[in-house]
């Protein structure tokens, strides 16, 4: 049998011991499907007193992420600590300009600095593997940058974010407000003690930004994200849209056009019965529309100590089976050097129906002139409703609910402002966009 693979490991949190565990309890099952053993021989973290469930008395102890990454005698380095720049940072690009191999977890950094990083990595004729960075456990990655070779994709998107998700599944199935979720989160470790990150829609971006290089072969761009969170969801929101027969999503979706390539994040709304719309809780799901396989969706726990752990064993047990000298696949699906520019699409040419709600004083001719607003845009309605509340006397201000057909972004936003120009408009409208995913 080979020699050992020599794993050092910067981060032993929730991921990290879970890691070490696994490694540790399925020593010999790995060592015959990999064709070698695989050993942990060195690790750091922030407190080397903390006890973490596991034993780590016969691995060296390094003080920093950088000292191992530039001092231990490893194979394979595998960054668990997070964060686009600092010490994960600077122990990532040590590792690799050493030629070690390195795992990570860390789409904030990949997002940020990925291109440089793969860059780094072909000339050193090193792996740089990151399945856990994107959906947990779910192989998107490999999916990605292995299987779907000579498809050419044209969409990619999906849930990105458990927090998110759970906090819609949650407003959605017991009719409790945003807050009240939001709490419930924290209180059960699915959220951040500050949860901007998340429910702001960023981690999602981040994810979604690989994701994009990967299908597209075009430079990381992050920064070209459109972006909007769940915080602005209200439980009436999330009523009638099951009344319309949808559910609140927020997804992520990365598409090309004769424009260049469109991303975004944003909540959607997701018809009842399409596959998309059942996945609840914390759970993520990413689709790929390609024309050589058509469609595909990966489901399944997208965060989590164990899920987690189990994308970064699979990059390092690739690591364990690949030879010396066998041709790498590119870090990022397409070599670096060869990634095309990114070429931002124009967002407000984007196409779909929406869903409207305003909030309007009751008073004659209300209706006739959001109507008018609309046509005056060229937007066709599916439907206009009020929703009454019965709670509310007669000539309070009243919800109405807009659903259009196909229109542009572009077209909704005139329309919007123009209402709101209106002396009958009370508080902000709200616009969330209606997907009809083509087999989910």
């Amino acid at each position: 049998m080979a020699d050992a693979l020599k794993v050092g490991i910067a981060g032993l949190g929730t991921v990290g011991a879970s890691l070490v565990r696994i490694i540790q309890n399925r020593a010999n099952e790995l060592a015959v499907t990999c064709g070698r053993p695989i050993e942990i021989t060195a690790v750091t973290a922030r407190d080397r007193k903390r006890d973490r469930g596991i034993d780590i008395s016969g691995i060296t102890w390094f003080d920093t992420p950088q000292k191992l990454a530039a001092e231990a005698d490893i194979d394979v380095f595998v960054e668990l600590i997070g964060g686009a720049n600092g010490p994960a940072a600077e122990s990532v690009r040590a590792a690799l300009e050493r030629g070690l191999h390195v795992v990570t977890a860390n789409k904030a950094l990949l997002a940020a600095s990925g291109v440089e990083l793969a860059r780094i990595a072909e000339d050193k004729g090193a792996l740089l593997n990151f399945e856990a960075a994107v959906a947990g456990g779910i192989p998107v990655i490999k999916a990605l940058r292995e299987s779907l070779t000579g498809n050419t994709v044209s969409r990619v998107y999906g849930i990105m974010n458990g927090t998110c998700n759970y906090i819609l599944t949650r407003m959605e199935k017991e009719g409790l407000s945003f807050a009240d979720c939001l709490r419930e989160a924290q209180r059960l470790g699915y959220a951040e003690a500050d949860p901007a990150f998340d429910i702001e829609g960023n981690d999602t971006a981040h994810k979604l930004a690989i994701l994009t290089t990967l299908a597209f072969g075009t430079e990381i761009a992050a920064d070209e994200i459109y972006l909007e969170g769940i915080t602005n969801i209200s439980i009436e929101d999330i009523r009638a849209a099951s009344d319309l027969g949808y559910r609140i999503k927020l997804l992520g979706v990365a598409q090309k056009t004769e424009s260049g390539i469109e991303q975004r994040v944003h909540p959607t709304m997701v018809p009842h019965d399409s596959v998309i719309a059942q996945v609840d809780g914390v759970t993520n799901a990413v689709a790929i529309e390609s024309d050589i396989l058509g469609e595909l969706l990966m489901v399944g726990p997208g965060a989590g100590g164990n899920a987690t752990a189990s994308a970064v064993l699979g990059d390092i047990a690739d690591i364990a089976k690949s030879r010396p000298g066998a041709q790498r696949v590119p870090v990022l699906g397409t070599p670096a050097a060869a990634l095309a520019p990114y070429k931002r699409a124009r967002m407000r040419s984007h196409e779909g129906g929406y869903f409207i709600r305003i909030t309007v004083v009751d008073r004659t001719g209300v209706f006739a002139s959001i109507a008018a607003r609309m046509a005056e845009n060229n937007i066709s309605l599916e439907s206009i409703m009020q929703r009454a509340n019965p709670e509310t006397a007669d000539d309070s201000p009243k919800t109405i609910i807009l659903v259009t057909h196909a229109t542009t972004e572009a077209s909704i936003r005139k329309a919007v402002d123009a209402i709101k120009a209106e002396s009958y408009l009370v508080g902000e409208p709200q616009v969330i966009r209606i997907e009809r995913p083509k087999a989910f």
